[in-house]
Protein backbone atom coordinates (compact mmCIF):
# COMPACT_ATOMS: atom_id res chain seq x y z
CA UNK A 1 0.00 0.00 0.00
CA UNK A 2 0.90 3.34 -0.69
CA UNK A 3 1.65 6.32 1.73
CA UNK A 4 -1.45 8.02 0.70
CA UNK A 5 -3.94 5.35 -0.46
CA UNK A 6 -5.98 5.35 2.43
CA UNK A 7 -7.19 8.56 2.91
CA UNK A 8 -10.76 8.13 3.18
CA UNK A 9 -10.76 6.75 6.61
CA UNK A 10 -14.65 7.01 7.19
CA UNK A 11 -15.22 5.28 3.70
CA UNK A 12 -16.08 1.46 4.28
CA UNK A 13 -16.20 -1.22 1.08
CA UNK A 14 -19.75 -1.46 1.26
CA UNK A 15 -20.03 2.20 0.63
CA UNK A 16 -17.55 2.50 -1.72
CA UNK A 17 -19.22 -0.33 -3.96
CA UNK A 18 -22.67 1.89 -3.26
CA UNK A 19 -21.28 5.49 -4.66
CA UNK A 20 -20.35 3.54 -7.99
CA UNK A 21 -24.12 2.21 -8.04
CA UNK A 22 -25.42 5.98 -7.88
CA UNK A 23 -27.23 7.83 -10.96
CA UNK A 24 -24.72 10.76 -11.22
CA UNK A 25 -27.30 13.41 -10.55
CA UNK A 26 -27.89 11.30 -6.87
CA UNK A 27 -24.06 12.18 -5.87
CA UNK A 28 -23.14 14.46 -2.98
CA UNK A 29 -20.02 15.80 -4.97
CA UNK A 30 -19.13 15.30 -8.49
CA UNK A 31 -15.38 13.45 -7.08
CA UNK A 32 -17.59 10.70 -5.30
CA UNK A 33 -17.30 8.50 -7.94
CA UNK A 34 -13.25 9.25 -8.08
CA UNK A 35 -12.98 9.05 -4.23
CA UNK A 36 -15.30 5.87 -4.29
CA UNK A 37 -12.58 4.09 -7.22
CA UNK A 38 -9.47 5.30 -5.45
CA UNK A 39 -10.75 3.82 -2.37
CA UNK A 40 -11.33 0.32 -3.32
CA UNK A 41 -7.51 0.09 -3.57
CA UNK A 42 -7.76 -0.88 -0.17
CA UNK A 43 -9.85 -3.73 -0.67
CA UNK A 44 -8.59 -6.35 -3.53
CA UNK A 45 -11.05 -8.84 -4.29
CA UNK A 46 -14.17 -9.78 -7.10
CA UNK A 47 -16.65 -6.89 -6.00
CA UNK A 48 -14.38 -4.08 -6.46
CA UNK A 49 -12.86 -6.03 -9.72
CA UNK A 50 -16.52 -6.20 -10.75
CA UNK A 51 -17.02 -2.59 -9.54
CA UNK A 52 -14.50 -1.08 -11.45
CA UNK A 53 -14.89 -2.73 -14.87
CA UNK A 54 -18.04 -1.87 -14.85
CA UNK A 55 -17.22 1.87 -14.31
CA UNK A 56 -15.16 1.32 -17.38
CA UNK A 57 -18.06 0.25 -19.27
CA UNK A 58 -19.95 3.21 -18.59
CA UNK A 59 -20.57 5.47 -21.21
CA UNK A 60 -20.89 8.65 -20.18
CA UNK A 61 -18.53 11.46 -20.92
CA UNK A 62 -19.54 13.71 -17.94
CA UNK A 63 -16.19 14.92 -16.18
CA UNK A 64 -16.44 13.04 -13.30
CA UNK A 65 -16.77 9.87 -15.05
CA UNK A 66 -14.09 10.23 -17.04
CA UNK A 67 -12.08 10.76 -13.84
CA UNK A 68 -13.16 7.91 -12.15
CA UNK A 69 -12.58 5.72 -15.09
CA UNK A 70 -8.55 6.64 -15.33
CA UNK A 71 -8.61 5.87 -11.88
CA UNK A 72 -10.61 2.65 -11.87
CA UNK A 73 -7.49 1.56 -14.77
CA UNK A 74 -4.91 2.56 -12.03
CA UNK A 75 -6.29 0.79 -9.53
CA UNK A 76 -7.15 -2.29 -11.52
CA UNK A 77 -3.55 -2.46 -12.68
CA UNK A 78 -2.31 -2.15 -9.09
CA UNK A 79 -4.11 -4.73 -7.85
CA UNK A 80 -2.81 -7.13 -10.73
CA UNK A 81 -6.40 -7.74 -11.95
CA UNK A 82 -5.22 -9.90 -15.30
CA UNK A 83 -8.94 -10.09 -16.24
CA UNK A 84 -9.14 -6.12 -16.69
CA UNK A 85 -6.96 -6.29 -19.60
CA UNK A 86 -9.64 -6.33 -22.06
CA UNK A 87 -11.95 -3.76 -20.58
CA UNK A 88 -8.54 -1.66 -20.39
CA UNK A 89 -7.76 -2.47 -23.92
CA UNK A 90 -10.85 -0.91 -24.98
CA UNK A 91 -10.66 2.60 -23.15
CA UNK A 92 -7.70 2.48 -25.96
CA UNK A 93 -10.84 4.37 -27.90
CA UNK A 94 -11.45 6.52 -25.76
CA UNK A 95 -11.12 10.29 -27.04
CA UNK A 96 -10.20 10.82 -23.64
CA UNK A 97 -6.05 11.32 -23.84
CA UNK A 98 -5.95 10.80 -20.04
CA UNK A 99 -7.64 7.74 -20.13
CA UNK A 100 -5.59 6.61 -23.15
CA UNK A 101 -2.53 7.24 -21.37
CA UNK A 102 -3.53 5.63 -17.82
CA UNK A 103 -4.57 2.32 -20.05
CA UNK A 104 -1.33 1.97 -21.86
CA UNK A 105 0.44 2.72 -18.58
CA UNK A 106 -1.93 -0.11 -17.10
CA UNK A 107 -1.74 -2.70 -19.77
CA UNK A 108 2.12 -2.95 -18.82
CA UNK A 109 2.18 -3.14 -15.78
CA UNK A 110 -0.13 -5.71 -16.24
CA UNK A 111 2.24 -7.66 -18.88
CA UNK A 112 -0.32 -7.87 -21.31
CA UNK A 113 0.51 -10.54 -23.97
CA UNK A 114 -2.76 -9.31 -26.52
CA UNK A 115 -1.21 -8.43 -29.90
CA UNK A 116 -3.69 -6.57 -31.40
CA UNK A 117 -3.52 -4.12 -28.13
CA UNK A 118 0.08 -4.11 -29.02
CA UNK A 119 -0.67 -3.19 -32.53
CA UNK A 120 -3.08 -0.69 -31.05
CA UNK A 121 -0.80 1.21 -29.09
CA UNK A 122 1.58 1.68 -31.73
CA UNK A 123 -0.60 2.81 -34.15
CA UNK A 124 -1.76 5.68 -31.32
CA UNK A 125 2.29 7.02 -31.77
CA UNK A 126 1.06 8.40 -34.87
CA UNK A 127 -1.46 10.76 -33.15
CA UNK A 128 0.40 13.50 -31.83
CA UNK A 129 -2.36 14.38 -29.28
CA UNK A 130 -1.63 11.05 -27.36
CA UNK A 131 1.21 11.38 -24.85
CA UNK A 132 3.55 9.28 -26.67
CA UNK A 133 6.20 9.39 -24.13
CA UNK A 134 4.08 6.69 -22.29
CA UNK A 135 2.81 4.74 -24.95
CA UNK A 136 6.90 4.39 -25.70
CA UNK A 137 7.95 3.54 -22.27
CA UNK A 138 4.56 0.80 -22.07
CA UNK A 139 5.77 -0.59 -25.68
CA UNK A 140 9.16 -0.52 -24.15
CA UNK A 141 8.43 -2.21 -20.82
CA UNK A 142 6.24 -4.94 -22.96
CA UNK A 143 9.42 -5.51 -25.26
CA UNK A 144 6.99 -5.01 -28.33
CA UNK A 145 9.39 -5.67 -31.30
CA UNK A 146 7.31 -4.42 -33.87
CA UNK A 147 7.18 -1.20 -32.21
CA UNK A 148 10.79 -0.40 -32.94
CA UNK A 149 10.31 0.75 -36.59
CA UNK A 150 8.35 3.49 -35.51
CA UNK A 151 9.66 4.55 -32.75
CA UNK A 152 13.61 4.68 -33.49
CA UNK A 153 12.82 7.84 -36.07
CA UNK A 154 11.12 9.63 -32.46
CA UNK A 155 15.07 9.22 -31.19
CA UNK A 156 14.90 12.53 -33.10
CA UNK A 157 11.82 14.01 -31.76
CA UNK A 158 11.99 18.10 -30.86
CA UNK A 159 10.28 17.24 -27.43
CA UNK A 160 12.75 16.05 -24.91
CA UNK A 161 10.65 13.52 -23.31
CA UNK A 162 9.48 12.02 -26.33
CA UNK A 163 12.96 11.69 -27.70
CA UNK A 164 14.34 10.64 -23.91
CA UNK A 165 11.67 7.79 -23.88
CA UNK A 166 12.13 6.62 -27.55
CA UNK A 167 16.34 6.31 -27.13
CA UNK A 168 15.88 4.52 -23.33
CA UNK A 169 13.11 2.25 -25.90
CA UNK A 170 15.07 1.66 -28.74
CA UNK A 171 18.14 0.66 -26.19
CA UNK A 172 16.26 -1.83 -24.08
CA UNK A 173 14.15 -3.27 -27.02
CA UNK A 174 17.33 -3.67 -29.45
CA UNK A 175 19.86 -4.33 -27.17
CA UNK A 176 21.69 -1.43 -29.27
CA UNK A 177 23.26 1.07 -26.39
CA UNK A 178 25.21 3.04 -29.41
CA UNK A 179 22.51 6.17 -28.76
CA UNK A 180 22.55 5.91 -24.77
CA UNK A 181 24.70 8.56 -23.61
CA UNK A 182 22.85 11.23 -25.30
CA UNK A 183 20.33 11.11 -22.54
CA UNK A 184 23.39 12.40 -20.45
CA UNK A 185 22.76 15.80 -21.99
CA UNK A 186 19.01 15.43 -20.58
CA UNK A 187 20.16 15.81 -16.94
CA UNK A 188 20.63 19.41 -16.97
CA UNK A 189 17.89 20.40 -20.00
CA UNK A 190 16.20 23.63 -18.79
CA UNK A 191 12.96 22.09 -17.79
CA UNK A 192 13.01 20.05 -14.48
CA UNK A 193 10.44 17.66 -15.95
CA UNK A 194 12.89 16.75 -18.77
CA UNK A 195 15.89 16.07 -16.79
CA UNK A 196 13.55 14.09 -14.01
CA UNK A 197 12.00 12.20 -17.27
CA UNK A 198 15.94 11.81 -18.17
CA UNK A 199 16.61 10.03 -14.87
CA UNK A 200 13.61 7.36 -15.41
CA UNK A 201 14.64 6.94 -19.80
CA UNK A 202 18.18 5.96 -17.24
CA UNK A 203 16.84 3.59 -15.45
CA UNK A 204 14.52 2.37 -18.10
CA UNK A 205 17.79 1.03 -20.38
CA UNK A 206 19.57 0.51 -17.41
CA UNK A 207 22.17 2.82 -18.91
CA UNK A 208 24.85 2.35 -15.33
CA UNK A 209 27.85 3.61 -16.74
CA UNK A 210 25.48 7.25 -16.87
CA UNK A 211 24.66 6.85 -12.97
CA UNK A 212 27.48 8.92 -11.50
CA UNK A 213 25.99 11.93 -14.13
CA UNK A 214 22.38 11.33 -12.65
CA UNK A 215 23.71 11.74 -9.08
CA UNK A 216 24.79 15.44 -10.88
CA UNK A 217 21.44 16.27 -11.73
CA UNK A 218 19.44 19.20 -9.97
CA UNK A 219 16.62 17.34 -9.21
CA UNK A 220 15.16 16.37 -6.14
CA UNK A 221 17.40 13.56 -4.37
CA UNK A 222 14.46 11.62 -4.01
CA UNK A 223 14.93 10.73 -7.80
CA UNK A 224 18.62 10.46 -7.18
CA UNK A 225 17.98 8.04 -5.09
CA UNK A 226 15.66 6.23 -6.83
CA UNK A 227 18.58 5.97 -9.47
CA UNK A 228 20.94 4.55 -7.42
CA UNK A 229 18.79 2.16 -6.49
CA UNK A 230 17.78 1.14 -9.04
CA UNK A 231 21.33 0.86 -11.10
CA UNK A 232 23.67 -0.05 -8.55
CA UNK A 233 24.53 -3.78 -8.67
CA UNK A 234 23.14 -5.36 -5.96
CA UNK A 235 25.31 -6.56 -3.20
CA UNK A 236 28.39 -5.07 -4.58
CA UNK A 237 30.49 -2.31 -2.83
CA UNK A 238 31.97 -1.00 -5.31
CA UNK A 239 30.28 -0.80 -9.50
CA UNK A 240 31.07 1.46 -12.35
CA UNK A 241 34.54 2.59 -10.48
CA UNK A 242 32.00 4.37 -7.87
CA UNK A 243 31.82 3.37 -3.93
CA UNK A 244 28.59 2.75 -2.77
CA UNK A 245 28.88 4.54 0.88
CA UNK A 246 30.58 7.42 -0.48
CA UNK A 247 27.74 7.82 -3.23
CA UNK A 248 25.05 7.58 -0.30
CA UNK A 249 26.94 9.60 2.12
CA UNK A 250 27.06 12.34 -0.73
CA UNK A 251 23.06 11.89 -1.40
CA UNK A 252 22.53 12.47 2.18
CA UNK A 253 24.51 15.40 2.37
CA UNK A 254 23.13 17.01 -0.30
CA UNK A 255 25.63 19.41 -1.17
CA UNK A 256 24.86 22.09 -3.95
CA UNK A 257 28.77 21.88 -4.85
CA UNK A 258 28.24 18.48 -6.09
CA UNK A 259 25.13 19.61 -8.26
CA UNK A 260 25.53 20.82 -11.99
CA UNK A 261 23.31 23.72 -11.76
CA UNK A 262 21.43 24.86 -14.73
CA UNK A 263 20.91 28.62 -13.94
CA UNK A 264 22.99 31.19 -12.50
CA UNK A 265 22.84 35.00 -11.50
CA UNK A 266 23.38 37.75 -13.84
CA UNK A 267 24.02 39.96 -10.69
CA UNK A 268 23.63 39.29 -7.23
CA UNK A 269 20.40 39.31 -5.74
CA UNK A 270 18.82 40.16 -2.97
CA UNK A 271 17.93 37.54 0.95
CA UNK A 272 15.05 38.32 0.50
CA UNK A 273 14.68 36.53 -3.41
CA UNK A 274 16.69 34.04 -2.33
CA UNK A 275 14.82 32.63 0.35
CA UNK A 276 11.81 33.29 -2.04
CA UNK A 277 13.51 30.73 -4.23
CA UNK A 278 13.77 28.47 -1.86
CA UNK A 279 9.87 27.72 -2.18
CA UNK A 280 10.06 27.05 -5.93
CA UNK A 281 9.67 24.21 -7.59
CA UNK A 282 13.03 23.68 -9.32
CA UNK A 283 15.61 22.31 -7.70
CA UNK A 284 18.07 23.84 -10.25
CA UNK A 285 17.09 27.55 -9.23
CA UNK A 286 16.58 26.26 -4.84
CA UNK A 287 19.78 24.86 -4.70
CA UNK A 288 21.00 27.85 -6.62
CA UNK A 289 19.62 29.75 -3.80
CA UNK A 290 20.91 27.66 -0.80
CA UNK A 291 24.41 27.86 -2.56
CA UNK A 292 24.35 31.84 -2.53
CA UNK A 293 22.48 31.79 0.90
CA UNK A 294 25.64 30.44 2.92
CA UNK A 295 27.87 33.14 2.16
CA UNK A 296 25.76 35.78 3.43
CA UNK A 297 25.32 37.48 6.68
CA UNK A 298 23.96 35.26 9.52
CA UNK A 299 22.65 38.01 11.36
CA UNK A 300 20.68 39.50 8.42
CA UNK A 301 19.41 36.56 7.09
CA UNK A 302 18.16 34.97 10.51
CA UNK A 303 15.18 37.90 11.03
CA UNK A 304 14.19 36.74 7.36
CA UNK A 305 14.29 33.52 7.54
CA UNK A 306 12.06 33.17 10.86
CA UNK A 307 9.25 35.56 9.41
CA UNK A 308 9.32 33.43 6.71
CA UNK A 309 9.56 30.29 8.88
CA UNK A 310 6.34 31.39 10.29
CA UNK A 311 4.56 32.76 7.64
CA UNK A 312 4.40 29.36 5.18
CA UNK A 313 7.85 27.80 5.62
CA UNK A 314 7.11 25.54 8.58
CA UNK A 315 4.33 24.03 6.34
CA UNK A 316 5.86 24.42 2.70
CA UNK A 317 7.26 20.48 2.41
CA UNK A 318 9.71 22.28 -0.14
CA UNK A 319 10.86 24.99 1.26
CA UNK A 320 10.91 23.09 4.72
CA UNK A 321 13.86 20.69 3.05
CA UNK A 322 15.90 23.42 2.24
CA UNK A 323 15.49 25.84 5.33
CA UNK A 324 16.75 22.60 7.28
CA UNK A 325 19.31 22.22 5.23
CA UNK A 326 20.63 26.12 5.42
CA UNK A 327 20.27 25.69 9.01
CA UNK A 328 23.11 23.47 9.15
CA UNK A 329 25.16 25.12 6.76
CA UNK A 330 26.07 28.14 8.52
CA UNK A 331 28.41 27.54 11.72
CA UNK A 332 27.95 31.58 12.76
CA UNK A 333 24.04 32.14 13.83
CA UNK A 334 23.22 34.74 16.27
CA UNK A 335 23.08 32.49 19.76
CA UNK A 336 19.37 32.82 19.75
CA UNK A 337 18.53 32.19 16.37
CA UNK A 338 21.03 28.88 17.03
CA UNK A 339 18.72 27.75 19.83
CA UNK A 340 15.42 28.72 18.06
CA UNK A 341 17.10 26.41 14.95
CA UNK A 342 18.47 23.54 17.13
CA UNK A 343 14.86 22.89 18.76
CA UNK A 344 12.67 22.79 15.07
CA UNK A 345 15.53 20.50 13.87
CA UNK A 346 14.80 18.45 16.59
CA UNK A 347 11.05 18.60 15.31
CA UNK A 348 11.81 18.00 12.30
CA UNK A 349 13.99 14.84 13.03
CA UNK A 350 10.48 13.51 14.45
CA UNK A 351 7.95 14.64 12.54
CA UNK A 352 5.65 11.96 10.98
CA UNK A 353 3.69 13.83 8.58
CA UNK A 354 4.83 12.04 4.80
CA UNK A 355 5.10 14.64 3.05
CA UNK A 356 8.22 16.08 5.66
CA UNK A 357 10.52 12.68 5.04
CA UNK A 358 12.84 13.84 2.96
CA UNK A 359 13.79 16.55 5.62
CA UNK A 360 13.87 13.80 8.11
CA UNK A 361 17.47 13.02 7.83
CA UNK A 362 18.48 16.39 6.43
CA UNK A 363 17.55 17.54 9.76
CA UNK A 364 19.35 14.89 11.37
CA UNK A 365 22.67 16.22 9.79
CA UNK A 366 21.75 20.03 10.65
CA UNK A 367 21.43 19.38 13.60
CA UNK A 368 24.92 17.23 14.04
CA UNK A 369 27.08 20.26 12.20
CA UNK A 370 25.27 23.04 15.00
CA UNK A 371 24.55 20.99 17.97
CA UNK A 372 26.69 17.67 18.45
CA UNK A 373 25.21 16.94 21.94
CA UNK A 374 22.19 17.42 21.79
CA UNK A 375 22.11 15.61 18.67
CA UNK A 376 24.15 12.67 20.74
CA UNK A 377 21.36 13.20 23.42
CA UNK A 378 18.66 11.92 20.67
CA UNK A 379 21.12 9.36 18.44
CA UNK A 380 20.44 6.17 20.42
CA UNK A 381 15.95 6.36 19.13
CA UNK A 382 16.89 7.46 15.85
CA UNK A 383 19.34 4.70 15.26
CA UNK A 384 16.64 2.47 16.61
CA UNK A 385 14.98 0.50 13.45
CA UNK A 386 11.77 0.19 15.61
CA UNK A 387 11.75 3.56 16.82
CA UNK A 388 12.94 4.86 13.20
CA UNK A 389 10.88 3.73 10.46
CA UNK A 390 12.94 6.18 7.81
CA UNK A 391 16.19 4.02 6.76
CA UNK A 392 17.65 7.20 5.34
CA UNK A 393 17.50 8.88 9.22
CA UNK A 394 19.43 5.70 10.60
CA UNK A 395 21.68 5.81 7.93
CA UNK A 396 22.09 9.75 8.57
CA UNK A 397 22.65 8.49 11.92
CA UNK A 398 25.36 6.39 11.45
CA UNK A 399 27.28 8.98 9.41
CA UNK A 400 27.68 11.19 12.51
CA UNK A 401 28.88 8.37 15.16
CA UNK A 402 31.88 9.25 15.26
CA UNK A 403 31.43 13.23 15.16
CA UNK A 404 29.47 13.37 18.49
CA UNK A 405 30.11 13.05 22.19
CA UNK A 406 29.64 10.27 24.13
CA UNK A 407 31.56 8.13 21.09
CA UNK A 408 32.24 5.29 23.39
CA UNK A 409 28.34 4.79 24.64
CA UNK A 410 27.19 5.24 20.56
CA UNK A 411 29.24 2.35 19.30
CA UNK A 412 27.94 0.29 22.12
CA UNK A 413 24.03 1.35 21.35
CA UNK A 414 24.94 1.36 17.52
CA UNK A 415 26.50 -2.37 18.11
CA UNK A 416 23.32 -3.55 19.46
CA UNK A 417 21.37 -2.18 16.68
CA UNK A 418 23.17 -3.53 13.96
CA UNK A 419 22.55 -6.66 15.42
CA UNK A 420 18.62 -5.31 14.49
CA UNK A 421 19.40 -3.77 10.83
CA UNK A 422 17.76 -5.48 8.13
CA UNK A 423 18.21 -2.16 5.39
CA UNK A 424 21.58 -3.39 3.86
CA UNK A 425 22.77 0.65 3.03
CA UNK A 426 22.36 1.19 6.88
CA UNK A 427 24.08 -2.16 7.87
CA UNK A 428 27.31 -1.02 5.66
CA UNK A 429 27.24 2.25 7.01
CA UNK A 430 27.14 1.12 10.72
CA UNK A 431 29.91 -1.53 9.96
CA UNK A 432 32.22 1.72 8.99
CA UNK A 433 31.16 4.12 11.64
CA UNK A 434 32.15 1.00 14.03
CA UNK A 435 35.26 -0.31 12.50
Amino acid sequence: MRRFDNIHLGLSHEEALRILTLPLEQLESASDYYMAASHLINFPGPETEAALMQLLRNPSNEQSVNLARRKAVEVLARLDVSDAIGPIGDCLRSQDPFLVENSAWALQQLQCKDHSLHAAMVELLSDPTQNRRILIQSLSGLHVNSALPIITPLQDDENPGVRGAALAAVAKISGDHSNVAELENHLTLPNQMDRQSAIQDIIDCKATSLLESVLKAPVSPVFRMRALKKLWQSGEMHFEGLHLLQLLDRLMLDLPDDLILVHRYDEPPNDEFLIQELFGTDFSRCYLALLTLRDRSPEALWPLLLNRWEQDGHNDYGAHYFFVRLFGAIQSWPQKARTWMICRLVEAVDNQRPQFMKSKHAALLSLAALDPERCSDHLDRWQSPTHMKSWECRYAASMVINRLSGLEKLKVESGQYLKEESHPFVKQRLLQALS
